[in-house]
């Protein structure tokens, strides 16, 4: 008992300090390392991004416990969730919010009977497809957001699906890569208590493939 009086004597400032930060981390704000593809062009392999572990609920730090409910997810936001069905933590755009119904045909969605709408994407999106042949960009409105989704110039089996109405407290989620992606259409809808927090902007980001240097245009990145 002594020895760890001793230790908290000698060390008592860094382990507060540590301990601040790990209940920050935990229910204020955290950051979350992007490994794959799964939601280019928006977001990058090596991406690290921001996530807000308070835009949708207060918990109470180290658990999944909400402790006050602040607000829920949107079509368009980009959720973090901890998938149960995927076993991972995951990092995908919601497109159905409970009580939608929304289909996908050829890659292009609707919901609740209306098709979103899609354009060409801007001279910088085409620069970035220009390095990548085997796929396409285009621009999707979702609600009040406009943001970019590749798709590939082949059939994938991927680009379609019929008709389903989203669960009272699940969320229907995609990764705007849609034919190389792990998403609603393989692990099903989100459960609301799944999701950890939102993203909105890229911390910084490592090149994978040019020695981990860092990508200085995608400091600080909105998403």
């Amino acid at each position: 008992m002594s020895k760890i009086k001793q230790l908290w004597r000698d060390n008592r400032g860094i382990i507060v300090f540590l301990s601040l930060m790990f209940v920050f981390r935990s229910a204020v704000a955290d950051w979350n390392d992007v490994p794959t593809g799964s939601m280019q062009p928006t977001i990058q392999i090596g991406d690290r991004i921001l996530v807000n572990k308070m835009a949708y609920d207060l918990r109470l730090p180290f658990t999944t416990v909400s402790l006050v409910k602040r607000a829920d997810p949107q079509r368009g936001d980009i959720v973090i969730f901890a998938s149960e069905a995927a076993d991972d933590r995951l990092v995908k755009r919601v497109v159905g919010v409970p009580g939608d119904v929304v289909a996908m045909q050829h890659n292009v969605l609707s919901i609740n009977g209306a098709q979103l709408a899609y354009n060409e994407s801007d001279q910088a999106l085409q620069a970035y497809s220009a390095t990548d042949e085997s796929s396409r960009l285009l621009s999707e409105q979702l609600g009040g957001i406009t943001h970019t989704v590749k798709l590939a110039s082949f059939a994938t089996g991927r680009d379609s699906f019929a008709p389903v109405r989203v669960p009272q407290g699940h969320y229907l989620v995609l990764g705007d890569n849609r034919d190389n992606s792990a998403d609603s259409r393989v692990i099903g809808f989100v459960p609301r208590n799944e999701i950890v927090g939102r993203a909105s902007s890229v911390l910084f980001s490592l090149d994978y493939d040019n020695y981990y240097l860092p990508r200085s245009g995608r400091f600080l990145a909105a998403l």
